[in-house]
């Protein structure tokens, strides 16, 4: 055939159209992939009455899970009757938010709000496959332009609108095998997962016995080397540490080219620091101090999110932050770093935080709590191990996330956009 006809092909509906940058081996001499309307691959499954079924509900990662295992509030009305059933296989989306994909395959059977639309697929049809293929950007933008809504808020994806769209699709054995490939992917992200999970639930644990409990003289877990070195000593934070005070006018050199760390830099519970950009670069004018590479960055606001960063560079920060730097040898930076992260110092903070719209926590607060400390090298002990396993964190998630992109490029290979024309 030559080029010119397979062109003209794509332009009849149920032809060979597109093809994608990536096919396995056994399909690479095979025909394109042909259009067909989704109301031709998915009935909408319009089944109530089962009452007596378990509720689902639609998470965004874990994707459909009972209600009572989903963290969610459970706002159902107590007339389930209205209730749509769902089956495994089928892929239950949110009318509302499809323009956001949002959507999943149905594992085990039960019951969803009539929010919901439910696809069932037809002969022919791969529902692992499709599960992937709603979450395609290609597909995804198809849904907001198919959706009906002034605003994004209002934006509805009825199943009438959607059985209108036509997407290109393979051969079952062709479905079958993508969905293959990208459920081993999915299995290997999940192990990923679970084990920077493991590592974090493994510190948090650490923390709480190298850190001792309130009403204890010492920890319950002391480094060999330190299990004869008696009890801890007993200050306020107070005479520990330093706070940073006096402004500096972010808008003039060489302030206005610094680092500018607020708030919403340092994520909680890690103290990793995320988009940071300068204060010029965020049009910052007022309300800021600056940090040398000693101090520790403590968010004063909304304690309960325990963010605590250790930039070790110079640069400046919101009102929002207090730079905490130790006053004297007796306290080392490293160790101070993760006795503000400790779960008992994070349980101080919630308990005398002011209870305003936004809770803080106020410097006299800060500096009246009662603190036991080691040695200082029993301080550095602590804050290499917690340092190194930190290290190994960071490892790990990096792994997790170039899984995350090899995922993505897959996706964007295996499914074909509307450029990539069927070629000789």
């Amino acid at each position: 055939m030559s080029n010119t006809t397979k062109n003209t092909a794509t332009k009849e509906y149920g032809k060979s159209t597109l093809v994608p940058k990536l096919r396995f081996p056994e399909f690479r001499d095979a025909d394109g992939w042909k259009s067909r309307r989704m109301g031709e691959l998915f009935f909408d499954r319009q089944e109530s009455g089962f009452s007596d079924l378990p509720l689902l509900s639609l998470m965004d990662k874990e994707g459909i899970v009972p209600q009572e295992n989903s963290n969610r509030k459970n706002n159902s009305n107590s007339d389930k009757s209205k209730y749509l059933r769902v089956v495994p296989g089928d892929i239950a989306y949110n009318t509302m938010r499809m323009w956001e994909g949002r959507s999943a395959l149905v594992g085990l059977e039960g019951l969803v709000s009539p929010a919901y639309t439910v696809c069932e697929p037809q002969m022919g049809v791969h529902s692992l496959l499709f599960s992937y293929y709603f979450k395609t950007p290609q597909l995804i933008e198809q849904f907001r332009r198919f959706s009906q809504g002034l605003v994004k808020d209002t934006l509805n994806l009825k199943y009438s609108a959607f059985s209108q769209i036509t997407v290109p699709i393979p051969t079952f054995p062709e479905q079958q095998k993508i969905a293959e490939c990208l459920s081993s992917v999915d299995e290997l992200l999940a192990a990923q997962d679970l084990k920077v999970d493991a590592l974090k639930t493994h510190k948090k644990g650490l923390m709480q016995q190298l850190f001792p409990r309130e009403g204890e003289a010492q920890p319950r877990l002391r480094f060999p080397e330190f299990q004869n070195g008696g009890e801890w000593e007993d200050k306020s934070l107070g005479q520990l540490i330093e706070i940073a005070s006096g402004q500096v006018d972010p808008k003039q050199p060489p302030y206005r080219d610094s680092p500018q760390i607020g708030s919403e830099n340092i994520e909680s519970h890690s103290g990793k620091l995320v988009n940071v950009r300068s204060a010029g670069e965020k049009g910052v004018i007022s309300g800021n101090y600056a940090f040398d590479e000693n101090d520790i960055l403590y968010s004063k606001i909304r304690p309960a999110l325990n963010k605590v960063a250790s930039p070790a560079f110079k640069g400046i920060c919101s009102a929002d932050i207090y730079p905490i730097r130790p006053a004297d040898d007796s306290l080392l930076r490293g160790y101070l770093f993760y006795l503000l992260l400790s779960q008992e110092f994070l349980d101080y903070a919630i308990r005398n935080s002011e209870r305003g719209k936004i809770p803080k926590i106020n410097r006299d607060a800060l500096v009246a709590y009662k603190v036991l400390i080691p040695s200082p090298a029993e301080q550095q002990r602590i804050a290499d191990c917690l340092t190194s396993l930190d290290d190994l964190i960071a490892v790990q998630t990096q792994q997790l996330e170039v899984l995350k992109d090899h995922k993505k490029g897959l996706m964007q290979q295996l499914f074909p956009t509307s450029e990539e024309q069927d070629t000789p």
